[in-house]
Parts: C-alpha cells; structure tokens; sequence
C-alpha cells in the first residue's frame, strides 16, 4: 500500500527480491500539473510493468475496500507513504500484521512531513524506521531503525533520495527477520514523541528576521513545496537555492549586494543570505543573475520581513 515514488522503490526492492506481491493498493488517478492532466501515482506504474493487480480504492475505510483486502488474503501488508489513515480492520487482516517505511527515527517527527522538518529544523541526522502500523499514526513497535546523514547541501528531495536507499533495503531486511521469527518489537518512548505535520503553504513565508541558518534550513525543507517564499513589488518570489554569508546583523530584509554571475545578498537577524536562483510568481526557476536582468532589484533596496 503506497502512492509515490519513494514507495515504488520499495515495492521493486521486494520484487527484485522475489517475494510474491498479490496486489498493490494505491491511490486513485488525478490531475497534475496546470492542465490537470491524468497522472498514475509511480506505484501504479511499477506495478502494471510487473503485472501486479492494482486496486484504487476512492476511500479505504469503505467497507467495500475492506472486503477486497480480506478476499486478497495477504500474509503482510507493507505500507509506504500510503497517504490516508488506514482503518483497524484491514491493519490486522494480515497473519503478520502490517509494516511500515517511515522516514525518521521514531519517536521522533511522526506524521506526514518528517524529512522537511528535519531539515527545517536543522537537524544533523535523520533515518529509517520500520515499525508496525498502529491505528495511532506512526506509534507502532519499531522492528529496525538506521540513521541517515542530512548534508548541508540537501533538500527535501535529495534527502528523500538518500533516505528510501536505505528504506528499501532496511524493508526487505525485516521481512526476512519476521519470516524466521526473529523481528524485535520494541515500544516507543511515548516521552519524546515529537511531530511533523504537513506543511502550510504559509510556512514557507520568509521572514528575514530570522537568522541566515534558519532561513537557509527553510529553504531547503521547503523545496519543491510549498517553497520558500519573499514578495518583491508585491508579486511572490520564491527563494529556490542561497548560501549563506557571514555579515553582521541588522539589515534584515536589505538587499546589501548585488554579486556579478552570481545573485544579490540579502541581510538577516545574523548573518546573510546570498540568493543564487529564484522562481518569480507565474514564472519559471532562473538564477538570481538571470533574474536581475530583467528586474530593477539593486543594493538598498528592502524585501519585506
């Protein structure tokens, strides 16, 4: 049971490694990008290349849903990044019970959005964990846990990347540990369950207040949505790459500089941000260069906080 890409690379890690999936439970088709164009979710695709039966259920606390997962008889239901709260009966259908790849170390950031969050909130490390599922989001045994190393240089589509390597591997190594009976169950230490809710279009706001490291973090966990975002002549511009620069404080929101090839310098709360590729409203990702070419932007001038 999963919808994107992340999951799709887990179903093929456990095709690859020829266990015999009886079905795929994903959700339904629907419109992506400007002309809503159809889109299958990538599990859907992964899963007609391998001929495996796809359901699609518009709601899978139908009762409807419930009965095609009893009648498919499974012995373990892997769930990854499904996308909507799974009701009790078809968690506990399985003679195994149901897993799942959930890209923190729990307790740690449970809910939807743990890898931005991560790296909004600066965090050094992150990691895998597989764990039973549980009625109560994400508060399910742990069975393996691995951490994973946030770089600098990451986004949330990068760490994403890096993290669902080791999600599919660490998948497949607890399921040959449930297989022979030797799977640990550890509880969580419900005292330092911490969460990591969806992200608001309205987080992405800058708020040049803040302090290089912080924005330059809400960048990056921003990124590709709902990005990071500044207004300039009242018009949104997201902020899509920066490095940051260290210049005292006290100008926030100024443009301090403007660096040939390169962007403009932003001042924060501490420090400053060189901003080296934009997305103006309506518009398509540039360079910051690109983009003063076409705009008055220029040294003096203020972004609002």
């Amino acid at each position: 049971m999963g919808t994107p890409g992340p999951a799709a690379q887990c179903l093929k890690a456990l095709i690859d490694k020829g266990h015999d999936i009886t079905a795929v439970i994903t959700q339904p088709d629907r419109g992506k990008g400007r002309g809503l164009e159809i889109s299958k979710p990538p599990v859907k695709v992964d899963a007609e290349e391998n001929h495996i039966p796809v359901h699609q259920p518009e709601d899978i606390k139908d009762r409807s849903a419930i009965e095609l997962v009893k009648k498919i008889g499974p012995e373990l239901i892997v769930v990854v990044a499904y996308g909507k709260i799974i009701p009790e009966e078809i968690i506990n259908a399985p003679r195994y019970g149901s897993i799942n790849v959930h890209a923190s170390l729990l307790p740690k950031y449970r809910s939807a959005a743990p890898i931005q969050w991560a790296i909004i909130n600066g965090d050094k490390k992150t990691g895998i964990t597989i764990q039973k599922v549980a009625y109560k989001l994400d508060s399910g045994d742990i069975i393996l846990q691995e951490e994973v190393n946030i770089d600098g240089s990451d986004n949330t589509v990068t760490l994403t990347s890096k993290l669902f390597i080791v999600g599919a591997r660490l998948l497949v190594k607890a399921i040959e540990q449930i297989e022979k009976g030797k799977a640990r169950n550890v509880k969580q230490d419900e005292s330092k369950v911490t969460h990591a809710p969806l992200l608001k279009k309205e987080t992405g706001l800058i708020d040049w207040n803040k302090t290089s490291r912080e924005l330059f973090n809400l960048i990056r966990g921003c990124y590709p949505w709902p990005g990071a975002f500044t207004y300039y002549k009242g018009k949104i511009l997201k902020i899509i790459k920066a490095e940051q620069k260290a210049m005292e404080g006290g100008a926030e929101g100024k443009i301090l500089e403007v660096v040939k090839n390169k962007g403009f310098v932003v001042g924060t709360g501490e420090g400053a941000l060189l901003i080296t590729e934009v997305q103006p409203e309506s518009g398509k990702k540039m360079s910051a260069w690109e983009f003063l070419a076409g705009h008055e932007l220029k040294a003096g001038d203020t972004l609002p906080c």
